[in-house]
């Protein structure tokens, strides 16, 4: 299964909620957000790779290659998913948002493992029923479709996803947890 996989962590937003910081550099535990999930996420892929569109240096020090989106002006998460999978040499590519503070160990073996058994796509993931998808696993194939909807300036993923025929796979949440931090409340809550 790792073998098939290359992982995403998806750092290249604005920041907007999170009063503009960098949000995959903003600290949890004395460590960046985007170092928690790269570490999580590696032992289940073959590969690492950060999305990110400034900082690259500091991304760099987190020992995966740092690519950025093809257009320079925030396209937003399907921008990073279509310059992971243009640089995705595996079956699969497993995006993951840079805020989420506690990758589930089995993420990527239950993405795949759903996907395949449904013969779908892409998958993603829903943490206590609500979904995070741009907690996603995509096929390599499907570049060009992404691509297809950013030229149209359709942005919305759960659109995209829902247009693939993706699946929601179930992931529990430990009590007290939260899926994803977006604002410094939510940051300062975990």
């Amino acid at each position: 299964m790792k073998r098939n996989c290359t992982g995403l962590v998806l750092a290249g937003g604005r920041g907007t909620r999170m009063g503009g910081a960098d949000k995959g550099l903003v600290e949890l535990r004395g460590r960046p957000l985007a170092a928690h999930v790269v570490d999580q996420l590696r032992p289940q892929v073959s590969r690492m790779l950060i999305g990110a569109n400034r900082n690259h240096d500091r991304y760099s020090a987190l020992g995966a290659p740092v690519i950025s989106d093809a257009t320079p002006d925030f396209r937003g998460p399907l921008a990073g998913m279509l310059a992971g999978l243009s640089r995705c040499e595996t079956e699969w590519l497993v995006t993951v948002p840079c805020d989420l503070p506690s990758v589930p160990s089995d993420l990527v073996s239950e993405l795949v493992r759903v996907a395949r058994a449904l013969r779908r796509p892409a998958a993603f993931a829903a943490f206590d029923d609500e979904p995070l998808y741009v907690c996603a696993l995509l096929h390599h194939e499907l570049a060009f479709s992404i691509a297809r909807s950013l030229m149209r300036d359709q942005l919305s993923v759960s659109r995209w996803l829902d247009a693939q025929d993706a699946c929601a796979v179930p992931f529990p949440l430990p009590l007290g947890a939260r899926a994803n931090l977006n604002t410094p409340e939510d940051l300062a809550a975990c």
